[in-house]
């Protein structure tokens, strides 16, 4: 395994572990009918990804914590016109894609500094020293991984959050992008091209 591939599953797997597996049909129609209380578990299963999507589509920390948790109460404003049966991530990315985008038309100014997943790890350290090393290099990857998405392209940084680090499939990004599923593809390698030259540098 490269270590460009490393960092890669690095990254992946954080924002997996924060990606419960619930169903959300029951979810929505409780929701629909009125309960608060479903919502809430919603917003549970979904909110660090969120923030994360945020962040790859913001590069800021304040910014993504604003638009997701805004995205959430819109989507609750919506929540009935919801068709269940629907991906409710796909329907809420692009609810927080549009806040993204409208920020940036609004504020017209850079973004912060893009460092976040593992700043709480190392306090998590077990006492073996061996364990200790490999989870403090561990945190190390990821900080160098995003400080690389940091430097891509928004649009570059997106499709490979997406992709790679939140394993949506062609289909479902060509919805939130909308654009074919061609396209994505291409845009894609291109993407992973320019984080790869990126790492390169950091790992060589």
């Amino acid at each position: 395994m490269t270590m460009f591939e490393m960092a890669e599953q690095t990254v992946t797997q954080e924002i997996q572990e924060m990606t419960p597996g619930m169903e959300d049909a029951d979810l929505i129609r409780r929701c629909q009918q009125g309960e608060k209380e479903a919502y809430g578990l919603i917003v549970r299963k979904y909110m660090q990804r969120a923030y994360f999507a945020a962040l790859g589509l913001t590069g800021a920390r304040q910014d993504a914590l604003d638009l997701s948790q805004e995205a959430f109460v819109r989507g609750y404003r919506a929540i009935k016109r919801f068709e269940v049966g629907r991906s409710f991530y796909t329907w809420y990315y692009r609810i927080l894609r549009n806040l993204a985008l409208n920020l940036k038309r609004d504020r017209a100014r850079q973004a912060q500094p893009f460092s976040e997943i593992g700043e709480n790890r190392v306090r998590q350290l077990q006492d073996d020293t061996a364990s200790a090393v490999a989870e403090v290099e561990r945190a190390e990857v990821k900080q160098k991984v995003w400080a690389a998405l940091r430097r891509l392209k928004p649009n570059e940084r997106e499709i490979i959050i997406l992709k790679d680090f939140q394993e949506l499939s062609y289909k479902e990004i060509a919805e939130l992008l909308g654009c074919p599923q061609g396209t994505v593809m291409s845009r894609l390698y291109n993407a992973r091209k320019a984080l790869r030259a990126q790492l390169e540098g950091v790992f060589s």
